[in-house]
């Protein structure tokens, strides 16, 4: 099989009229608004990838019997366009995002899509849809290819035999809209986001409706986010909300920074592994490894922790400056955005944006 297809163009006759988007872009808010075409390629096990097309954004026809409905055989990636300086677009490190998508197809039981076949989609509805990205800093246009199984069955016995695949794409606004606030976290104790064997390092939206029982618990609590533990002993520090976590042990040029350590039930972030490449670069070593709570609560309380930050997609880095459980609760450092946090954020920022030079090759020229 190929590995990219020919996509059949079909544009919207009646986009959005260019005052109406430049309204939106203006303050388009964070997966609210659409661009005005979106990307489909089926799969059959039959006919492998086929029928790529470029159409008008819109409903899509399913069958009420469709697997996806029933038994959740469904995975998605989320990826940004950026606007350079000189007008130019990017993205940030999609062969990564392919990579990624295939090692939750395989752990779904759903077809591994060619990693080009993936960026083509990806730049197929950039080029088309240009004008969508936006030009405000901060701002980009947020990407979300997804695929979910289409087989008309209701049988458990087997996986589907037929998927589809998308991308759709919404202009998105600065996440730090009115500042960068460091978050209060809640230790979750009564849920699980996943256990061993689970799906946890698959990016499939089961786990995301799993987690959404912890956030209600953390926001009944007063906190923003929830932080999710091992599902054993509940005693191991994993991830907070959707993101991945690092602790910044010193300061200075003593600080070293420590992550949890992927063990099958953590999502791989890309942002996650960017921090591994760049802080190292940086002059900060980091380590890979086990963190418990007592031992978080202690560091902090100590001193010898002094900054602690959620990293993805969306916020990039989100600082926690505050954490809260059922039996205890405690400061990180000034309970402000660390030093080490935002110089990590800034030089990852400007990477994306164009203002920093890109050494490791991370940014793919679109348009």
């Amino acid at each position: 099989m190929s590995d990219t297809l020919d996509f059949t163009i079909t544009l919207d006759e009646q986009p959005l009229p260019a005052a109406e988007r430049e309204r939106v872009l203006a303050d388009p808010g964070w997966g609210q608004n659409f661009t005005d075409h979106m990307i489909t390629i089926r799969y059959s096990a039959d006919e492998g990838w086929h029928d790529a097309r470029l159409e008008p954004y819109g409903p899509i026809p399913m069958d009420p019997a469709s697997q996806v409905l029933h038994y959740s055989q469904e995975l998605f990636e989320g990826l940004k366009a950026y606007r350079q300086p000189d007008g130019s677009i990017v993205t940030f490190r999609p062969f990564s995002n392919a990579a990624r998508m295939n090692r939750s197809a395989r752990r779904m039981a759903m077809p591994e899509i060619p990693e080009q076949l993936f960026v083509d989609a990806i730049e197929t509805l950039v080029r088309v849809d240009k004008d969508w990205v936006p030009t405000k800093e901060g701002y980009s246009l947020y990407l979300r290819p997804f695929m979910f199984a289409t087989t008309r069955a209701l049988g458990v016995n087997q996986p589907a035999n037929e998927f589809l695949f998308m991308v759709i794409a919404s202009p998105s606004g600065n996440y730090y809209a009115r500042g960068i606030k460091p978050v209060s976290v809640w230790l979750s104790r009564d849920f699980t986001r996943a256990a061993p064997g689970g799906t946890g390092e698959a990016k499939t939206g089961g786990n995301y409706a799993a987690s959404f029982a912890g956030q209600a618990q953390a926001v009944a609590n007063g906190c923003d986010q929830v932080v999710w533990l091992d599902a054993i002993e509940h005693s191991l520090v994993e991830e907070v909300g959707s993101m991945n976590l690092f602790f910044v042990y010193g300061s200075g040029p003593d600080a070293r920074l420590l992550t949890p350590a992927l063990t099958g039930t953590l999502l791989p972030g890309i942002t996650r592994d960017s921090m591994l490449k760049l802080a190292p670069d940086l002059g900060v070593p980091v380590e890979e490894g086990p963190i418990t709570i007592e031992e978080w609560q202690a560091g902090c309380e100590s001193g010898e922790i002094t900054e602690v930050f959620g990293c993805g997609t969306a916020a990039v880095i989100s600082p926690v400056g505050h954490v809260k459980g059922s039996d205890r609760e405690w400061k990180v450092g000034d309970g402000g955005s660390g030093e080490l946090s935002m110089r990590l954020r800034e030089e990852l920022i400007g990477i994306q944006y164009g203002t920093r030079p890109d050494p490791y090759g991370w940014v793919h020229k679109i348009a």
